[in-house]
This record gives C-alpha cells, sequence and structure tokens, in this order.
C-alpha cells in the first residue's frame, strides 16, 4: 500500500481534489474531518473550560479558532491535544485500508504537526496567495485581515513545495485541475 500525503494550505482547493480523488474510486481520510470531530472530545473541553469558545455547552468551532489563532500558546495547547488523536486515526485508517494499492490522506498541516514521517509520498495542492485570499473571504465569510491571519498560522506554499514530491496546480479551471490529478496519480500507480 502506498501511502499518501494530500497537502494543501487554507483554500487552495485540497478539498476539490479530495472529491476527484473520490469520484475516481480511491479512499481519502480526511483529517479536517477528523479534527471537527475531535473538538468536542472531553480534553479539548476541559482545556478551554474557561474561555468564550462554547455555545449551547458544546464548543464552537468559530469562536474556537479566533481565540487559537489569535494566541500562538493556545494554539500550541490544542495542537497538543489534538495531533497525538489525529496520528493515531490515520494509523487506524491505514490499518482499515491496507488492501488498497493507494490511499490519501488529506492533512493540510502535515508538516507542522510533525507527521511526514506517516507517508511514502507528499502531493501537494497550490494555489496563488491572491486567488485564496479571495477564496477565503467569499467562502468563509471572513475579513481580509483575519483571512490573511489564518493564512499566515500555515508554513508558506513555497516552503511545502519544497517538501513534497508531486505539485497539483489549482490556478486555473476545473478541467485542467482534474487533468493535474489524473497525471499525479497515473505516476503514484506506476511507483
Amino acid at each position: 500500500m502506498l501511502k499518501v500525503a494530500l497537502v494543501g494550505n487554507i483554500a487552495s482547493g485540497k478539498s476539490t481534489v479530495e472529491k476527484a480523488l473520490q469520484t475516481s474510486g480511491y479512499v481519502v481520510l480526511d483529517t479536517d474531518k477528523v479534527c471537527h470531530e475531535l473538538l468536542t472530545c472531553d480534553e479539548v473541553s476541559k482545556e478551554f473550560s474557561t474561555f468564550d469558545v462554547f455555545e449551547n455547552g458544546i464548543i464552537s468551532r468559530e469562536k474556537l479558532g479566533k481565540l487559537v489563532f489569535a494566541n500562538v500558546e493556545l494554539k500550541k495547547r490544542l495542537e497538543d491535544i489534538l495531533y497525538p488523536m489525529v496520528r493515531l486515526r490515520i494509523a487506524e485508517f491505514f490499518e482499515q485500508y491496507n488492501a488498497e494499492s493507494l490511499v490519501f490522506v488529506a492533512i493540510p498541516l502535515l508538516f507542522e504537526a510533525g507527521m511526514v514521517d506517516l507517508f511514502d509520498k507528499i502531493v501537494f495542492v497550490y494555489c496563488d496567495d491572491d486567488i485564496r485570499l479571495k477564496r477565503l473571504t467569499a467562502r468563509n465569510n471572513y475579513t481580509e485581515e483575519y483571512a490573511k491571519i489564518r493564512m499566515g498560522a500555515q508554513q508558506s506554499q513555497d516552503e511545502k513545495i519544497k517538501k513534497s514530491d508531486y505539485v497539483i496546480y489549482n490556478n486555473s479551471t476545473i478541467e485542467a485541475l482534474d487533468r493535474c490529478v489524473d497525471s499525479v496519480v497515473n505516476e503514484l500507480l506506476n511507483l
């Protein structure tokens, strides 16, 4: 089984690539969804119990996001809780699909989380920063200032490209993106 990390900074089009892979019959674990599920765990609730991040007794992703992206120490505390659990979920995913020849894990913070060791190959989804900024403000209703904070919280795309085995460029049409995805998948299948 070839274990492939699918990496992309916020609003790069990683989710669109995930969907294309799934449509082609590949299994993809989305670690963003895993993290969203884990936000309801007792450890996170206890760690952030004294902060205004709850709505109706449940952690609000929006409130928690605004809190941790404005405070490096709190962001680190959240990551220290979530990353070991995400690592475990990835291991379980690999075990569950060990009969597959090629599996993907969409993990935007692969490098930041220090999980490169779990993968055989790394595919990075790249999109120009100005396009990403427009997507974030439109899609998430972020102010431009907050969108830039979220974008700045991740390692630069240039750094991630250097650490990746393949790059999928997403600055054009969905058809061009699909062709790029198909090309990278074919290369992975022929390793």
